[in-house]
């Protein structure tokens, strides 16, 4: 909500930690990362202020002095926490923290629904009549951050893909909780070249579990290619570029409907859902991803047919039971906090900050356990993470990153021609810079590694040199896919999976003299791709 006063020089702000929480150091870090000016509790309670802003109703606020006002906190009052305050109210509209003492606790409940309203005048008619409908300040940054969607997903490297994005809460019936190798099952069952896979997790859960063992606890996912989103903002621009989630029943997935996006229930039931929500509602409606004993199969298939039913519009309509004022919040707010403030705004109206870009953090894994399918001149392609226990037709191992136990197991080994970032200096210091040829090394490969049948260099994305055992040095060219709106660049690994399986198809049987042209699918994609013998100027490429 800092736009609200952007530009405002009689603004100061400040900021303390209402103690009591379990996730303080954490939230005060948050505040430390983005420079913030900090103010400790006990000096917060002797010192008056014009204005208090708070997320939460939770703690001793009534000992700070000065109008207060209680922002919006997550998509609506969708579920309750056991254990604390009444123990069946809604969180964030509990009247063990809404009124404490029987006295409200803030003098202005902002709002994002008028249903919301409603909920609070259940609760307390005199704190229901100090409320004010605003909307969501969160659901504006990602409706602002909309155009900027191909710019999120480049920088994931999602590519051609479908981004599918799980999103935990915290408690006992989040979903990490109750499925917690589900993240590790999706990412080794989907193939690779068809879905990229990402996870939000609530702050609270990377708060309680620590950074350090949440990254132990989702190794095997994230060595398989999983995003784990950063929170605060991450996780927003993340939500932005999916094409689907899933879900528990965490309020995230009202922001996912409020973008239109697929959305896949894996909540198994609880006390915390509290029925008719809107979180309820929307979980009702969507495809569910069921336990099963043979997820190889049903993870793949749920999240197929979740993404073929999708109908622009209609998981939308089920975040219009949380949201109002879109596109018009931070004007709204502004003129309440302003109102109260006894101040005139700025002629400037308040904007809504677009969300930076992710910061590259997914693994491409090093090598891959490949099924293919042959079928005349195309040649089907599906890679999985190489730990897979899924039936393959060979390991692909890219040499110099893949362990050696891989590289020793492969079929294919190939590797990637490096793009040199050396600067000029360090160019004049280190003048002996040695070189392998394409021909050179894909030689050695196979003579390095019996049980390795191709040897390949992948030069760009559109040109690679290939050995086999024949001792026959090819050219293979990759066309891109072309659309109507896009074109869509190969990973050339991919397609020399699809050329290692189709040489192996036909022993004994040389590429034409003039080219041969096979068709590579993966993923949803089609890559046209030529053959041919290499040419000495071919050969003599380096790496």
């Amino acid at each position: 909500m800092l736009p609200v006063f952007a530009g405002d020089d009689r603004i100061r702000r400040l900021f303390t930690l209402v103690p009591g929480s379990d996730f303080d150091v954490d939230a005060l870090a948050a505040i430390e990362r983005v420079h913030a000016r900090t103010i400790p509790w006990d000096e917060a309670c002797r010192r008056s202020f014009d204005l208090i802003l708070a997320a939460s109703p939770k703690g001793d606020l009534g000992l700070l002095r000065g109008d207060r006002v209680l922002l919006p906190h997550g998509a609506g009052f969708n579920k309750t926490i056991r254990g604390e305050g009444s123990g069946d109210s809604a969180s964030g509209l509990d009247p063990a923290y809404v009124l404490p003492g029987g006295r409200p606790v803030s003098t202005l409940y902002a709002l994002a629904h008028p249903s919301q309203v409603a909920r609070l005048a259940a609760v307390s008619p005199s704190a229901a009549r100090q409320s004010a409908v605003v909307g969501d300040p969160t659901l504006e940054r990602l409706l602002a951050s909309r155009s900027h969607r191909d710019q999120y997903r480049a920088a994931l490297g999602t590519g051609g893909r479908e981004l599918i994005v799980l999103t935990s809460t915290w408690g006992p019936e989040s979903l990490l909780a109750r499925r917690p190798a589900l993240p590790a099952e999706l990412a080794v069952r989907l193939p690779h070249d068809r879905y990229q896979l990402a996870l939000i997790v609530h702050p609270n859960e990377r708060s309680r579990t620590g950074v350090l063992d949440l990254a132990e606890r989702l190794a095997p996912a994230l060595d398989a290619g999983l995003v784990l989103a950063g929170p605060y903002e991450e996780w927003a621009a993340v939500l932005v570029a999916a094409d689907a989630v899933v879900t528990d029943h965490g309020s995230t997935a009202l922001y996912a409907a409020a973008l239109d996006r697929t959305v896949i229930a894996a909540y198994d039931g609880g006390d915390e859902l509290i029925p008719g929500s809107p979180m309820a509602e929307l979980l009702a409606h969507s495809v569910r991803l069921e336990r099963s004993d043979r997820p190889e199969s049903s993870l793949e298939a749920a999240i197929e047919t979740a993404l073929d039913a999708h109908r622009p519009g209609v998981t939308r309509a089920f975040a219009d039971a949380a949201f109002a004022e879109r596109g018009h919040a931070l004007e709204r707010l502004r003129e309440e906090v302003y109102g109260l403030l006894g101040l005139d705004p700025l002629a400037d109206p308040a904007t809504a900050r677009v969300l930076p870009p992710p910061a590259p953090s997914a693994r491409v894994p090093a090598a891959f356990a490949v099924r293919v399918h042959i079928g005349g001149a195309e040649v089907r392609v599906e890679r999985y993470p190489a730990h897979s226990d899924a039936p393959a037709h060979h390991l692909a191992a890219e040499h110099g990153t893949a362990s050696e136990r891989h590289a020793q197991s492969a079929g294919l080994l190939y590797r990637r021609a490096e793009r040199s970032t050396a600067s000029p200096q360090r160019s004049i210091a280190s003048p002996h810079r040695e070189v392998r040829t394409a021909a050179g090394w894909t030689a050695g490969i196979l003579d390095s590694y019996p049980g390795c049948r191709t040897a390949a260099v992948v030069l760009s994305p559109s040109l690679c040199v290939l050995r086999t055992r024949s001792g026959a040095l090819l050219t293979v060219r990759v066309s891109p896919c072309r659309e109507t709106d896009r074109i869509v660049e190969a990973d050339p690994a991919a397609v020399l999976s699809a050329v290692h399986a189709w040489l192996g198809a036909r022993p004994g049987q040389s590429v034409a003299a003039t080219a041969d042209a096979i068709t590579c699918r993966t993923g949803q994609w089609r890559f046209p791709v030529r053959l041919s013998p290499a040419t000495p100027d071919e050969a003599e490429l380096t790496l």
